[in-house]
């Protein structure tokens, strides 16, 4: 039987200075588990707009479902605007209110997060309270609960992290995200296993995924660490690269990889990405065996 993994979160333009690229990090997974052969679909909103209908086209064009998709007559679909430093890593500005800020639960998606395996949340799309309200009624209904912790200043604070670390069954977090947390929830370990093992105790979270840029990511899963270097290329920007990650994280482990499996196809994927411009590069399970050094 094939998995089924639905996402909910955001979907917009990343504005570079060449030009826009669709992205958002849900979409950005959701895209990425379609392109792996996992069913995956997306709740999220687009503003009626210019902007709007050339997203929907996009996924259409990526032979991508959109009926989860709602269009919002009152607020415009999303726009980030990215800028890269001189190492490529990307910031954002964030536009607000936007479409997706007003995301809301309908008997269709609500019956999709019941019947798919998996249920994908991060922390951005909870800035407004109708969001909000709409992934924790969701979330009471989803088996697998993955958070993607996606923390961008100054959309979060530390009671609704906290809140929504309470419902991840696996949480994926990047190096600059775990200082916060850190500091946040007064984890004392020196060691990245200590202070993973100290946040799943805390939280009660059967997986925790830690990316760790071009140093590669470690994983904590039921009390055992386990870690992997990453693969070294020539980075054109980082955006996505996380997303691509955690999808292919997602589709390995429903599948039943080892961990060991699982990390490796990840930052491979991850690395790929990262050497394209933009979030949603063309790619195939091939890149599971190419050699990216």
């Amino acid at each position: 039987m094939q998995n089924k993994v639905i996402t909910i979160g955001e979907i917009l333009w990343d504005v570079f200075p060449e030009g826009k690229k669709a992205g958002g990090s849900s979409m950005n997974v959701a895209l990425n588990l379609h392109k792996q052969n996992i069913e995956s679909n997306f709740i999220s909103a687009v503003g009626n707009d210019d902007n709007g209908k050339e997203l929907l086209n996009f996924l259409a064009a990526s032979h991508f479902p959109t009926n989860l998709i709602q269009v919002n007559n009152e607020l415009p679909t999303s726009t980030v605007v990215v800028q890269l430093d001189e190492k490529h890593q990307a910031t954002y500005t964030i536009k607000q209110p936007v479409a997706w800020d007003d995301t809301k639960v309908t008997d269709e998606n609500l019956e999709a997060v019941k019947q798919a395996d998996a249920f994908v949340y991060c922390s951005l799309t909870c800035r407004d309270e109708k969001s909000r309200k709409t992934i924790f009624s969701l979330l009471e209904n989803a088996k697998i609960k993955i958070f993607d912790i996606n923390l961008r200043a100054p959309f979060y604070e530390k009671e609704l992290i906290y809140s929504l670390l309470k419902q991840a069954d696996i949480l994926k977090i990047n190096e600059d995200e775990i200082v916060w947390v850190r500091e946040s929830f007064g984890l004392t370990g020196n060691t990245d296993e200590q202070i993973l093992k100290q946040l799943s105790t805390q939280f009660n979270i059967e997986i925790i995924c830690l990316t760790l840029g071009d140093k590669g990511a470690c994983v904590l899963k039921d009390g055992k660490f386990f870690k992997h270097s990453g693969y070294q290329v020539q980075v054109v920007d980082t955006v996505g690269a996380g997303d691509a990650f955690l999808a292919t994280f997602i589709a390995c482990y429903l599948q039943g990889y080892t961990m060991e499996t699982i990390l490796d196809n990840a930052c491979k994927v991850g690395a790929f990405v990262a050497s394209q411009a933009g979030a949603n590069p063309e790619y195939n399970k091939k890149i599971y065996h190419m050699a990216l050094s």
